[in-house]
């Protein structure tokens, strides 16, 4: 056994008898049946046994400090499918995530079993306007399968310098044979929000993502609107249609700010998980921005995570109606963890509940009011104005918002 691969033994042994310290003395004397103690030792000397054999073997060359970050970054990402072990490259391009820049294509993905599922394309960007759906599942990257998870990272694959290509295949619902696209990578800069003025007093509040200033510009494009219907009409802003389509989440924190906007005092989110960090529960202030003008939030299956926090919230206190088709059902918190030279992990430590104490993982949001979307939708641009001729869901929600709002009524337990 080399001494390097005695080296990587000797650390991993330390990292595992000071968990068995932590966890009594009588381990490590000898006073206990023999169990966990020697089974540490002999999973700590089988990682040893197998890195030195793949270093002499395998068919290319590969050293020690490889095969270790490889064992990092499996150990983390074989938790749950929003995991990951974060490189340098990677912490630093999930930190610019936060602030909305980054180069790539523009999708917000997550593994699944035998696919990376594309939970929603972000707007104006190479993938939705090439036309890539929420739902579709990304079979190959340039020509690689994404099955392999060793040599495959989705995300590091699908980023790159401005005006690099790359090719993706998918598979999608009620399509025989995969789709083809060929992207251009761009810089993206992430608006998390835009906003009009449509039918005279009803306002519209398309939110992208959810970052660190979001809950902030969404106040102002409210007052704005506000101003501008006062000007021009001389009435007051009587609803809003707020629009989370393809909104795959962020930060939860801006959720939260978001939601607080229109709740005057209760419960937004509770979450449960093992640390006392983990959890916690957020409650609204009082005050409503809209003065308790009605609300109609657009969801649909590219709506996740920070999205559906938002529209459960609504929802439970009765103060929006929720219209479009079922969100993507993510209600999983994710920590990012520093550690050492750069690196960090994104560890899911939390599940999070709506107000009513639902969870919403793997099931989503269920609208009030249950409408399909036209493909189009998905082809619009950020500076485009909404569709108010096609767009069968804003369609719908006008009329709500022009006859009387349907509250969502949750039945007692």
């Amino acid at each position: 056994m080399s001494l390097k691969i005695r080296g990587i033994l000797v650390l991993a042994i330390g990292a595992i008898l000071g968990v068995s310290l932590s966890l009594g003395g009588a381990i490590l004397s000898g006073q206990g049946e023999t169990g966990s103690g020697d089974l540490t030792w002999d999973q700590a000397r089988l990682m040893a046994e197998v890195m030195e054999r793949v270093k002499k073997n395998y068919v290319d060359q590969i050293s020690e400090a490889e095969l270790l970050e490889q064992a990092l970054r499996g150990m983390v990402d074989s938790l749950d499918s929003h995991s990951a072990y974060l490189d340098p490259s990677d912490y630093q391009d999930t930190r610019a995530n936060s602030r909305g820049y980054y180069s790539g294509v523009g999708l917000e993905i997550t593994k699944e079993e035998d696919s990376v599922l594309v939970i929603s394309p972000i707007d104006d960007t190479p993938a939705q306007r090439a036309g890539v759906e929420a739902g579709d599942q990304i079979i190959e990257i340039d020509g690689e399968s994404v099955f392999d998870p060793i040599a495959m990272n989705p995300r590091e694959k699908l980023r790159g310098p401005k005006g690099t290509t790359v090719t993706i295949r998918v598979r999608r619902d009620d399509y025989d044979d995969p789709l083809t696209f060929h992207l251009t990578r761009q810089n993206i800069h992430v608006k998390s929000l835009r906003y009009e003025v449509l039918d005279q007093s009803v306002g519209y509040l398309r939110l992208s993502q959810f970052n660190e200033t979001t809950a902030e510009e969404a106040k102002k494009a409210i007052d704005q609107m506000r101003v501008k219907i006062q000007w021009t009409t001389g009435h007051k802003l009587t609803g809003l249609i707020l629009d989370l389509r393809n909104n795959p989440g962020g930060i939860l924190d801006s959720a939260v700010d978001i939601s607080d906007l229109f709740l005057g005092h209760g419960v937004i989110v509770s979450a449960v998980g093992r640390t006392s960090e983990a959890r916690f529960e957020r409650t609204a202030e009082s005050g409503d921005v809209l003065d308790g003008a009605p609300i109609v939030v657009l969801v649909n299956a590219g709506s996740a995570s920070a999205s559906e926090i938002v529209a459960g919230a609504l929802q439970d206190h009765n103060r929006a109606t929720i219209l479009g088709t079922q969100t993507f059902g993510k209600g999983l918190v994710q920590t990012v963890l520093p550690l050492s030279r750069g690196r960090a992990i994104k560890l899911t430590t939390s599940h999070y509940f709506t107000p009513s104490g639902d969870s919403i993982n793997e099931t989503g949001i269920t609208p009030d009011v249950s409408v399909k979307s036209v493909r189009s939708y998905h082809n619009r641009r950020e500076n485009e104005e909404v569709d108010r001729d096609q767009d069968t869901q804003l369609i719908e929600a006008l009329e709500i918002l022009k006859n009387r709002p349907i509250m969502h009524s949750k039945a007692p337990d």
